[in-house]
């Protein structure tokens, strides 16, 4: 119920206000498992997305977002939770594999499920080196994995902004065609998590022309 209110009031308000280009929407598979993996510019990037992606999208959302009182931390809290998105408490090794376990379930059950194989929002525009999470569910699942570009949506709601921008610079969402690791299953478990990360992290580059950081998002470490 609360995904066809999103669908049919909540989705059209959104498009209204950040009006995103879609580039490379008919590369979304309308069923089957799907990992949606994209670059992180902005917190928006969560509300962004969902309107490229015609299906329902589950996201993992920083632990942050779901603790403390107060109006909007509450609104923020019933709104995620409402959406399906899973908690993870940054630099928690534990806390991290649990969020993926649980989206691999949401996988095995048809569903989509998004990461951002940086670990967090980018400080500086680049295009950080993707961790292994993300290769860890595609061999887990057999998920085909979609790569997707965010272009301008870190002047709609730059870092540390507490409120996005609305109608303001339209953002670009790029979508390539579905990616398949399937023939990484023989490579050693470790090194087949690697190369697909990298690979993802590649795919993304070029769609988005960041330039690459060839290095960890320490933020993703931080509590």
């Amino acid at each position: 119920m609360f995904y066809t209110f999103m669908t049919r009031v909540v989705r059209p308000i959104l498009w209204l206000l950040f009006r995103p280009r879609v580039v490379g929407g008919d590369n979304v598979p309308s069923y089957g498992p799907l990992i949606v993996a994209s670059n992180h510019l902005s917190f928006i990037d969560s509300f962004i997305i969902p309107l490229a992606v015609p299906r329902p999208v589950t996201y993992i959302a920083k632990a942050d977002y779901f603790e403390g009182g107060g109006l909007k931390k509450r609104f923020v809290r019933w709104f995620l939770t409402n959406l399906g998105h899973v908690p993870v408490r940054r630099g928690a090794r534990r806390a991290a594999m649990g969020a993926l376990e649980q989206g691999a379930e949401v996988l095995e059950n048809a569903g989509a499920f998004a990461i951002y194989p940086e670990g967090t929002r980018s400080p500086d525009g680049r295009l950080y080196r993707g961790r292994t999470g993300v290769g860890w569910l595609a061999l887990e699942t057999g998920a085909r994995v979609l790569p997707v570009a965010l272009e301008g949506t870190e002047k709609i709601q730059p870092l540390g902004a507490a409120v996005p921008r609305v109608f303001g610079p339209r953002p670009t969402v790029r979508i390539g065609p579905p990616m398949d690791f399937s023939h990484y299953r023989d490579l050693p478990p470790a090194k087949a998590r690697r190369a697909i990360a990298d690979e993802i992290i590649e795919t993304i580059q070029k769609m988005s022309g960041q330039e690459y950081a060839a290095e960890y998002n320490e933020r993703a470490a931080q509590g």
